[in-house]
């Protein structure tokens, strides 16, 4: 489940930091481990497995014994005597057409069932993406694109099961015809089944080498393809300010490469895998024409009746048959096996370290927030804070200020163990109440924090739902009581439903000032011993700013407070203010004894009156 004290925003990002944005799907797994992988899946459905498996080897049973009965129908006429035995052809035509609709009958109810089996295991599958994707760490989302992830878990999923409900069946079906159609040119004529020795060999070891060359192309083609709907994802979410930017064409052109690069990937990947079908059927037809040859020289020397060649070459033709089909579905196979890699790539995805064995709940918690020494970087060799120390009372309000990159937002980050420190914990680390957050559970430690972030984030849902999500089973009257303190209850009692007006499409029908006080409301609601505020009233004016401000250090008094803010003239009431430059504190105090003092935090603050801030 999200955490929902992650008010205002789904995830943390890296703030100041510019991550790369990457595909996750780098692991690479064979044929026989994605199809050990996909058998887990349908294993937990076993009845219609065997129901499956039933119903193909009947189907293909009652089919494949009608050009037996077609042989001993033709050997039912004596050309030379010209008499025939209509009892034995009337018989051998009444059971071929009984044999014939009854596999229709199952083959329709094969069909039904691999639906069904394929949907659950589809439904299964998304639901072990998504039940991952809630207990990966935030790192893991600040490095992959959401289009991507989101293009893995629509249309890579149901490319698997497409594959599941039509190609695993067809392949189920061509194996209980290739095998019974094998025995049966076995008990009809042994020798010309001798032809098969050489063609099935060079059929396998095309399509095995072609298999080699064409997975790579599928691989890259989904990969390109998720590329594409990541990059959809983020130019429709940005749509206002490449509007506003007078973007439109560059977004367009870089839309057309992307699709481009899709397209050339799709079109080569299909180019190659269609060459299969048209190889496997030339080696058929000659296996075909070979056995027309010698299985006519047999009857012509005797050894051989024309019904019975009859038969041979019609199971001749199913036996070959549904190899060539296979090797025309071995595209959509390959296909289907390039999106189970990055399903199970998500799926196999590390999850959030566990806690330590020894980890303890953090209650009766007082807030008394500590940082000693503490040094980070999101990647090796980059360092975003160095030997930071930081002591914040509890009931206290501390403010973190600094130019875009001093690491402000990363220090939310760590509070919150979204990332863990480098610092040695003989050496310092993140300590709330005096015990390292490496010795807590992290549950424990993220309830203990409210957090409303400069991003606000709204779900299809009322105002009310809205409010009390943190808090499930929140009466109205709390939820009231949270609105009229962040100064929205006068705005919602103007909306058609008042507290039941539904939200949609993260709130787009209302202004974003609007939303943040919304998203302020929900932290409100909450009974947290410490809050974290990310540029929370970026998005109001100053007046209303001001009052919000007021009425949170009223409703949050005797909690300890972390603000980040750009505007300075916002936090001068702060008890503390860590002023931050290049990943250290530079100066802290007061706002008085800081502006007194002269130096960065005085320059900072005085460029923003310059400039009206």
């Amino acid at each position: 489940m999200p955490n929902p004290n992650m008010i205002g925003g789904g995830r943390m990002t890296r703030g100041e930091t510019s991550g790369d944005r990457r595909h996750f799907s780098d692991v690479k797994l064979n044929a026989p481990k994605l199809l050990s992988r996909l058998w887990r899946y349908m294993g937990k459905n076993r009845l219609l497995v065997i129901l499956a498996l039933v119903l193909s080897l009947s189907s293909s049973m009652l089919s494949l014994y009608g050009p037996k009965l077609s042989g001993q129908a033709i050997n039912a006429i004596d050309l030379g005597a010209g008499k025939v035995d209509f009892d034995t052809v009337f018989r051998c035509a009444v059971l071929m057409t009984v044999f014939y609709l009854a596999s229709a009958g199952l083959t329709y109810l094969l069909n039904v069932v691999m639906i069904r089996l394929s949907r659950t295991v589809s439904k299964q599958m998304r639901h072990d993406v998504f039940e991952n994707l809630t207990a990966l760490p935030v790192a893991f989302f600040d490095r992959f694109q959401t289009g991507d992830i989101i293009s893995t878990i629509t249309y890579d999923v149901d490319t698997v099961n497409q594959s599941l409900s039509s190609d695993l069946l067809q392949i189920l079906q061509s194996t209980v015809t290739v095998v019974v159609s094998f025995v049966m040119m076995l008990t009809i004529a042994p020798r010309l089944v001798i032809i098969f020795v050489f063609t099935i060999p060079v059929t396998v070891l095309f399509t095995r080498w072609l298999a080699g060359l064409v997975r790579p192309l599928f691989r890259r083609r989904s990969a390109k393809l998720g590329e594409l709907n990541g990059f959809v994802e983020e130019m429709l979410s940005g749509q206002k300010t490449v509007r506003a930017y007078g973007r439109e064409k560059a977004v367009l052109e870089k839309f057309d490469e992307k699709n481009g690069t899709a397209v050339d990937a799709y079109t080569v990947a299909e180019a190659y895998g269609t060459i299969t079908g048209p190889s496997v059927n030339f080696i058929n037809n000659v296996s075909l024409s070979l056995v027309c040859v010698f299985g006519s020289v047999l009857f012509l020397q005797g050894k051989l009746l024309i019904g019975d060649l009859s038969s041979f070459v019609q199971y001749s033709r199913k036996f070959s048959g549904p190899i060539n089909e296979v090797a025309n579905i071995l595209s959509e196979l390959q296909s289907a096996f390039a999106a189970a890699e990055r399903v199970f790539s998500l799926i196999d995805a590390k999850p959030e370290a566990q806690d330590a064995l020894d980890a303890v709940e953090l209650t009766q918690v007082r807030g008394d927030v500590e940082l000693k020494h503490v040094d980070f970087s999101y990647d090796p060799g980059k360092p975003i804070i160095k030997d930071l120390s930081l002591h914040a009372q509890a009931g206290s309000l501390t403010a973190i200020v600094g130019p875009t990159g001093a690491g402000k937002t990363t220090i939310i980050n760590l509070l919150m163990r979204f990332y863990d420190v480098d610092t040695p914990e003989d050496r310092g680390g993140v300590y709330v109440d005096g015990t390292d957050v490496r010795r807590l559970t992290r549950g424990s430690l993220r309830r203990a924090y409210t957090m409303v972030l400069q991003d606000t984030w709204l779900f299809h849902g009322t105002v009310y739902e809205n409010i009390a999500y943190g808090k499930p089973g929140a009466t109205m009257e709390d939820v009231v009581k949270a609105a009229k303190a962040a100064h929205i209850h006068s705005y919602i009692s103007r909306l058609p439903q008042g507290y039941d007006t539904v939200l949609s499409d993260n709130g787009s029908s209302i202004s974003k000032g609007q939303k943040q006080l919304l998203t302020i409301a929900r932290a409100m609601l909450l009974d947290a011993h410490m809050l974290i505020l990310d540029e929370a009233t970026s998005n109001v004016d100053t007046r209303t700013e001001m009052r919000i401000q007021a009425a949170m250090r009223e409703l949050m008094k005797g909690k300890t407070c972390f603000v980040i803010a750009h505007r300075l003239s916002t936090i001068q009431s702060a008890d503390h203010i860590l002023v931050l430059n290049g990943g250290q504190v530079v100066e802290q105090g007061t706002h008085e004894s800081l502006m007194a003092e002269k130096g960065f935090y005085y320059r900072l603050y005085q460029s923003q009156f310059d400039s009206g801030q």
